[in-house]
């Protein structure tokens, strides 16, 4: 919808301006005529050059989603229509992709597809698990509940993907910091060196030569090292890229040492948190687990899910096909196996999920007070080292004068 610009004098004489949105300039007129502004300039704003630029336009965040659907399970929980929550929430909306993006939801909803269905056309910003918990929240009527529900859940997504996040900021930090030392000494400082000991006309000590030598080979062969470098990165992101090559990269983190673990309790928290949400919104435990198993980020978690999903098709309980797949803990199994014979495998999962987002956080903190140290004594050895071959001659030449 066209914005307009607008100057003009309200009802106490004030002079204001404003911009506001409406079909035509007429329109827009008659909005500050109702608003008691006598205008005096009314005229389009002049377009966005890169309006239409899909790199240039800020992305819809998961905390846009998360507000927006706060928002709208309060109003629709006031009583409010559909379309004019939609209404009132894209005028107020800051962000000009999210904002363009409702008025396409609205326009769809208006014209009489459902909301879940105007939400799968932008799957971006509205997943397969968000439009499945619309659809399972209009179909039965409960949709302010099912959208509280959901801002929850991406709420304690958020927050674990946020804990992570801050636990490999350091290390990346750390790593960062020291590979460009590294590179600086190796370029600038140790060539100045090597100049200094070539006036002295002795032999090196072994660990200045292997410096040196060092020095020289990364000076001579910098860019093809970062032509391997980027050849390496490619050639990875080419075999992840094939399923085969995503099965065995993501089977291979799951083995890893301390890493692995963390992501074992990450996918199982994920795993339990969407389940129970989806299975108290009132979805299908079929199309459920269909869901989390695209939204997994693992694909052998991803596979375990369908095999799961495809026994439970079958006629067999959840329980069993989940403990032959070998990815989920025993307890986790023997939690959902009473679960099921209760009744209540929604709540148990749920109370799985609470269980593994501690997990998940003693896990990170761990990692955390793990890395510091070990990346104190990289960092101390690398340079440490460095400093120390290349001082060798100094002090042997300091202890031959003193001798």
């Amino acid at each position: 919808m066209p914005v307009y610009i607008w100057k003009g004098i309200n009802s106490y004489g004030e002079k204001r301006k404003g911009k506001i949105e409406s079909v035509d300039e007429a329109g827009a007129r008659a909005q500050l005529k109702r608003m008691r502004i006598d205008v005096k300039v009314c005229k389009e704003a002049p377009k966005d050059l890169f309006e239409n630029v899909t790199i240039f336009q800020p992305k819809v965040t998961g905390k846009d989603i998360v507000i927006f659907t706060r928002q709208l399970s309060t109003m629709i929980d006031a009583g409010l229509p559909l379309v004019q929550c939609l209404q009132i929430l894209s005028k107020q909306q800051e962000n000009p992709t999210f904002k363009k993006m409702l008025l396409t939801i609205q326009s769809d909803v208006e014209t009489g597809n459902t909301l879940a269905d105007a939400m799968r056309k932008h799957p971006k910003a509205f997943d397969s698990l968000y439009a499945n918990m619309i659809e399972a929240g209009e179909l039965g009527g409960i949709l302010d509940t099912i959208l509280s529900r959901l801002a929850a859940f991406m709420e304690k997504a958020m927050a674990l993907q946020k804990k992570i996040k801050g636990a490999m900021t350091y290390p990346a930090i750390c790593l960062g910091i020291s590979l460009v030392i590294l590179v600086v000494i190796l370029i600038f400082v140790i060539p100045v060196f090597e100049s200094m000991f070539a006036d002295f006309g002795a032999a090196l000590p072994v660990p200045t030569q292997i410096v040196v030598n060092m020095s020289n080979s990364f000076k001579s062969n910098f860019i093809w090292l970062f032509l391997g470098i980027a050849a390496v990165v490619f050639l990875f992101k080419k075999i992840y890229a094939t399923e085969k090559g995503e099965i065995k990269i993501d089977a291979i983190m799951l083995k890893l040492p301390v890493v692995g673990s963390l992501i074992r309790r990450v996918a199982v928290a994920k795993f339990t948190r969407t389940m129970s949400t989806m299975l108290q919104s009132g979805v299908p435990i079929l199309d459920a687990l269909t869901v989390v198993g695209k939204t997994a980020g693992n694909k052998v978690i991803e596979i375990a899910v369908f095999r799961v999903r495809d026994a439970i098709a079958e006629g067999r309980a959840i329980a069993e096909p989940l403990e032959e797949t070998g990815v989920f803990p025993n307890m986790v199994v023997q939690m959902i196996n009473v679960g099921e014979q209760v009744g209540a495998l929604d709540t148990m999962m749920e109370k799985i999920a609470d269980f593994y987002d501690e997990e998940v956080d003693q896990a990170v903190d761990n990692l955390t007070a793990m890395i510091e140290p070990f990346m104190m004594v990289f960092l101390g050895g690398i340079i440490g080292g460095l400093v120390v071959a290349m001082y060798l001659p100094i002090f042997e030449i300091a202890g031959a004068v003193g001798g």
